[in-house]
């Protein structure tokens, strides 16, 4: 049995204050990524939820070269994931004594940087089904068959 080495590490940012809709769209954009390349990208964004997630990937990255003594060249972001966090409910005042409800949505970011220049040690010993050789089916061809050649049957009456 091999050892595993683990060679992923992640940033966890939770209540932030931005739907996770809106935090999804950036999210999006840098899914799969290097590290230079996503703080490039998230640089030059004009929306309000790249900050916050340029904070969780540059402190992944921070995590990374701290934990595994990684150089920030070979990090690739394997995974980026928002979710719906908290509703922060608020009242505002209206007109003749009444109030309003006010939800302000929170999301949790999680990203997930992995070190391409590490190598992951699996088991080669054991076989599972799905890697047995298949069986080989028969091919059969279908003959051409061109219906325009002799007018078609529309013209037939």
């Amino acid at each position: 049995m091999l050892n595993k080495r683990t060679t992923e590490v992640y940033a966890l940012g939770q209540h932030i204050s931005m739907s996770a809709h809106k935090a999804r769209r950036v999210i999006d954009q840098i899914r799969g990524r290097s590290y230079e390349e996503t703080l490039m990208i998230l640089e030059l964004m004009p929306y309000r939820a790249c900050y916050p997630i340029f904070k969780l990937v540059y402190s992944a990255a921070a995590n990374a070269s701290f934990n595994m003594g990684s150089n920030e060249v070979n990090l690739v972001i394997s995974k980026a994931e928002v979710n719906e966090g908290t509703i922060v409910k608020r009242l505002k005042p209206r007109a003749r004594g009444r109030s309003f409800a006010i939800q302000k949505p929170t999301c949790h970011i999680t990203i997930v940087m992995k070190d391409i220049s590490l190598d992951e040690y699996t088991d080669t010993d054991s076989i599972t089904w799905s890697q047995k050789p298949k069986s080989k089916k028969k091919h059969t061809t279908t003959p051409y068959y061109d219906m325009y050649s002799n007018g078609g049957t529309w013209d037939k009456k």
